[in-house]
């Protein structure tokens, strides 16, 4: 689940090439979706398991595409950090 999530954001930041994310966003609405989709589908073990894994070289690319791009990251932010959070809620990840 993690990384056809990372591989589809950098699938869709290679295809953009950083231009449409200033634009009306129709890739990150693709991502978002299917983040948001990955963490109401996983069970809490699930995100256990992945919460105590390494980050992947992909993974620390595209977290660092998001360091660097402001927008991107607020937009992307913006669309799944409710979704998230409540699963982590129910799943006592957070308090």
């Amino acid at each position: 689940m993690k990384s056809s999530f990372l591989a589809l954001l950098a699938i869709a930041a290679a295809a953009v090439g950083g231009y449409a994310w200033g634009q009306q966003y129709p890739l990150l609405d693709m991502v978002a979706g299917r983040v948001v989709q990955k963490y109401e589908q996983a069970t809490c073990q699930q995100l256990w398991v992945q919460k105590s894994q390494p980050k992947t070289p992909r993974e620390q690319e595209i977290m660092q595409m998001l360091r660097n791009d402001p927008a991107m990251r607020t937009e992307f932010i913006n669309r799944v950090a409710a979704p998230i959070a409540n699963k982590m809620f129910e799943c006592g990840m957070i308090p």
